[in-house]
This record gives C-alpha cells, structure tokens and sequence, in this order.
C-alpha cells in the first residue's frame, strides 16, 4: 500500500490483485489538487497492465468542484483507452448529485469498449446491486 501526501488531497493506492487497484480518495478533489489522481491512475495503469478495474473508493471525498470533475472523466479517459473498468466506488450524496446533474454519472462508470457484460447493475458502478 502507497499513500501519497496530503495538499487538501489523500490518496491512498491498494492493489488487491493482478486485474484490480483500488484508489482511495480522501479530502477536496479540486483545482488545486485533482491533477495528482489523474497523475496516479496513469501510473497504476502504466505498473499494472493486466489490470482489468479501477476502483476510486470516494467515501471519503469531502468537495469535487469542476476542476475534479474534469479529472475523473479524464481518468474514465485513460481507463476506457486501456481497456479498464472504472469504479466510482462509495459514492457521497453529493458527488452522486454532481454526476447525475452534469449527466455523467453513466459515462464514467460504463464499461469500455469490448469489455466483458458484467451485468446492469455493475455498469453503473453498482456491484451486486448495492451502492458501493
């Protein structure tokens, strides 16, 4: 496990197997910050080229301004490119209102291109059912 510094902005990297890295977002995804999950996510990709998930843990996101917002579907960018599926994981009342009045809930949390069928319910970032 990496933790890396905090500026307003905690990350905390876990990979728990080959195909998949976790991400824990804690504190402001923001201008100031947002720039250093973006910088991770590349990395992880770049250490981990069987990953097949990338799962942002945002439990403990506290704000996600424009700027984050921004970031995120630029990390969905670089996950969709490499074939990755992303995971907006323990998602906070407001981040869930963010996503769903810009309209990007779907798009960030949709399978890439010629991805496995995993089921509905976890297309939309919602293993088994249940909000993760």
């Amino acid at each position: 496990m990496t933790t890396i510094p905090p500026a307003g902005l905690l990350l905390t990297v876990s990979p728990t197997d080959e195909h998949t890295v976790r991400i824990d977002v804690a504190g402001d995804l923001d201008y100031d910050s947002a720039r250093r999950l973006l910088e991770e996510a590349e990395r992880q990709l770049s250490l981990h080229p069987r990953m097949r998930e990338l799962r942002l843990d945002c439990s403990r996101l506290v704000t996600c301004d424009s700027m984050g917002l921004a970031i995120l579907l630029a990390v969905r960018r670089a996950t969709g490119a490499a074939g990755v599926r992303l995971f907006l994981d323990g998602r906070s009342a407001s981040l869930e209102r963010i996503l769903r009045v810009t309209g990007t809930l779907d798009h960030l949390t949709e399978a890439p291109a010629g991805a496995d069928d995993i089921g509905a319910d976890e297309q939309h970032g919602v293993p088994g059912g249940e909000h993760s």
